[in-house]
C-alpha cells in the first residue's frame, strides 16, 4: 500500500489495541502503543531510503529484505527496545504489549503488499520469488477513507474506539475476501469467454483504483503478451507486445540498471529504436498500463558499438522520458 494508508492503518491498530485491557487501562501505555503501530507501519518501507543511492539499487531492493520473515520479529524487537524506555517502561508485561502490537503492525503491512500488484519478496529467505497477488491497488479508497473515517470518530470523542476498530477491521476483512473471490471469478471468466485462447496463456488480472476496472494481461506461450483494460464487464486489448531480438536488447541486460529490472519484473519486453548515432532500447513491465502506456522502464541509449550514453531506470511517462533522451516523441512508443 502507499505511505498514507499504511499511516492511517497504523493509527487504526492503535485504536484497536484498546481490545487490550492492559492497554486500555494505562493511557502512558497506550501513547507508547499508539507511536509503536505508527512506526511499525512504516518501518518496512525503511528501503525507501536506498533512493539516495540511485533508482536501480531502490528497484531491486524494496519491498525485499525488509519485508521478509526475519523482519517481521526484527522490526518489533527494535521499536520496543527504544520506544519502551522512551516512555518509561522497563517491566516486561507493558515491554511485551509494546512488541505485540509492534508485530501486528509489521505484519498488517507486509500482507497488506501481498494484495497489491508490486509484491514483496515476504517468504525470504526460502525464496526471492516476488508475491504478488494482484487484488488490491496500492491506493484503495475504500480502505483509506474508512481508517480516516473511523479515526476521526474516535479523536472526537463520539465513539470509543475498541468497538470502533474492531468493526472497521471486521470490515476490512470482509472486503479483502470480496476483492479476492471477485479477482478470481474476473479471472476464470476472461479464461473461459476469450475466443483466442491457446493451451498454457496466463491471464494476469491487475486491480486499478476503481473497483470497476482492471488491467489484463494475456501471457502468451510463445513468451509475447496481450494488454488490455476491462471496464465495466467490457473487455477492450490495446496492445499485443514484444520482445525485441535486437543485438542491443541483450547488450542492454548487462547494464546494472537494467538487472535491476529484470530482477524485479517477469513481466518485462524491450523495444529498440535504431537512431543514425545508436539505439534506444526501452524496457517496460505491461503489468501497468496507464494511458495506454507502460511508465514502469529501464532505458538506455547507446552508440552503435553499444556503449552506454545514458540511463534511466523507475516511472516516468513516455512524453518526459523522450525529453529525457531527446528523440523524436513519436519513436519511443511501446
Amino acid at each position: 500500500m502507499d505511505t498514507a494508508t499504511h499511516f492511517v492503518m497504523g493509527l487504526g491498530l492503535a485504536g484497536l489495541s484498546f481490545v487490550d485491557p492492559v492497554v486500555a487501562s494505562q493511557p502512558s501505555l497506550a501513547g507508547a502503543v499508539m507511536i509503536a503501530t505508527v512506526l511499525a507501519s512504516q518501518a518496512p518501507d525503511a528501503d525507501t531510503a536506498l533512493r539516495l543511492k540511485n533508482n536501480a539499487v531502490y528497484i531491486r531492493n524494496h519491498r525485499g529484505i525488509t519485508h521478509s520473515l526475519p523482519f517481521l520479529l526484527l522490526w518489533p524487537a527494535l521499536i520496543t527496545i527504544v520506544i519502551g524506555p522512551l516512555f518509561g517502561f522497563t517491566d516486561l508485561q507493558a515491554l511485551s504489549h509494546i512488541a505485540l502490537w509492534s508485530f501486528i503492525g509489521v505484519a498488517v503491512h507486509v500482507f497488506s503488499d501481498l494484495f497489491n500488484t508490486y509484491g514483496t519478496q515476504a517468504a525470504r529467505p526460502f525464496t526471492e520469488k516476488w508475491i504478488a497477488w494482484n487484488i488490491i491497488h496500492i491506493f484503495d479508497p475504500f480502505i483509506f477513507g474508512s481508517h480516516a473515517a473511523a479515526i476521526i470518530l474516535w479523536i472526537s470523542g463520539i465513539v470509543p474506539p475498541a468497538p470502533l476498530f474492531t468493526i472497521l477491521y471486521i470490515c476490512v476483512a470482509a472486503y479483502y475476501v470480496w476483492r479476492t473471490v471477485v479477482h478470481a471469478r474476473i479471472t476464470h471468466h476472461i479464461k473461459n469467454k476469450d475466443m483466442h485462447h491457446d493451451p498454457g496463456d496466463r491471464y494476469i488480472v491487475i486491480p486499478s483504483i476503481s473497483p470497476t476496472r482492471w488491467n489484463v494481461v494475456k501471457a502468451k506461450t510463445d513468451g509475447s503478451y496481450n494488454v488490455g483494460v476491462l471496464n465495466g464487464g467490457r473487455l477492450e486489448w490495446f496492445k499485443h507486445a514484444v520482445c525485441s531480438t535486437h543485438p542491443a536488447v541483450e547488450h542492454s541486460k548487462s547494464h546494472p540498471d537494467v538487472q535491476a529490472f529484470l530482477y524485479f519484473t517477469s513481466y518485462a519486453v524491450a523495444e529498440v529504436e535504431e537512431l543514425p548515432s545508436g539505439y534506444i532500447v526501452r524496457w517496460g513491465d505491461v503489468r501497468y498500463l496507464h494511458r495506454k502506456q507502460f511508465p514502469f522502464v529501464a532505458v538506455l541509449a547507446m552508440d552503435s558499438e553499444y556503449h552506454v550514453l545514458n540511463t534511466y531506470v523507475g516511472w516516468l511517462s513516455s512524453e518526459k522520458l523522450d525529453e529525457r533522451f531527446a528523440i523524436d516523441p513519436g519513436s519511443m512508443k511501446l
